[in-house]
């Protein structure tokens, strides 16, 4: 696992998927794991900066150490950082798990056809995560507003990731995807790994996808299934 972005979410990554592997496993088992941090101040900065080379050449480094120490396949704990996900399947050789695409099969899974996306700037306006969606999965996708997303934006980087969970900001939140749903948008993906800290499916009045357990829960599966194979 590459975390850090934040350690706020990184933190309930490893919880998920030392639950599932107990779900699915039983007993005393748990899910052998190894997560490489990578400081969230220098990719905040260089996110601002726009710096996206430079971010690569982190996430494809980190992806790489994780298989020098041992990996069997590599998962990066954040929405956003996926804008990097071709450089790192450059650098390794073990398998890697896009967040997107974990996402889009839950979503299909429930047969729905148009879902709203919230997550940082990043995630909402580049094509990275959409086309994912639409391109591969045929799944319309709907953003909120500009208003709305430098709402959502601002309440990731100034309160989410720094731990601060708030009511008028969950508010705010409930507020916008009703909008979204009101659009026509059948579910919401909740595309970045801060966002469920503050939303859940009981504040909504639409299916929610909490990209954090879709995606900690499928690596957990594809690692077993992994594992069934090699055997």
């Amino acid at each position: 696992m590459i975390g850090g972005m934040s350690w706020e979410s990184s933190v309930v990554y490893y919880q998920l998927i030392n639950k599932k592997a107990k779900e699915l496993l039983g007993g005393f088992h748990n899910c052998p794991n190894i997560m490489y941090t990578v400081d969230f101040a220098e990719i905040e900065r260089l996110q601002r900066e726009g710096n996206w080379k430079v971010m690569d050449t982190i996430m494809a480094d980190a992806a790489k150490r994780l298989e020098h120490a041992g990996a069997d396949i590599v998962i990066l704990c954040t929405n956003t950082m996926h804008l990097c996900s071709e450089a790192i399947q450059q650098m390794i050789s073990v398998p890697f798990l896009h967040i997107a695409e974990a996402t889009a099969q839950a979503i299909e899974a429930e047969k729905l056809t148009k879902v709203a996306l919230l997550g940082t700037r990043f995630t909402m306006e580049k094509d990275f995560y959409k086309n994912t969606l639409v391109n591969d999965y045929g799944i319309e996708v709907i953003i909120p507003n500009e208003a709305e997303r430098t709402q959502i934006h601002d309440i990731i980087f100034g309160e989410l990731v720094h731990g601060e969970i708030k009511d008028a900001s969950r508010k705010i939140y409930q507020q916008i995807i009703q909008r979204l749903g009101d659009e026509g948008a059948q579910g919401v993906i909740l595309g970045c790994t801060e966002i469920p800290l503050l939303i859940q499916a009981e504040d909504v009045t639409i299916p929610v996808f909490n990209t954090t357990k879709i995606h900690a829960e499928k690596a957990v599966e594809w690692a077993l299934d992994m594992q069934t194979i090699k055997n």
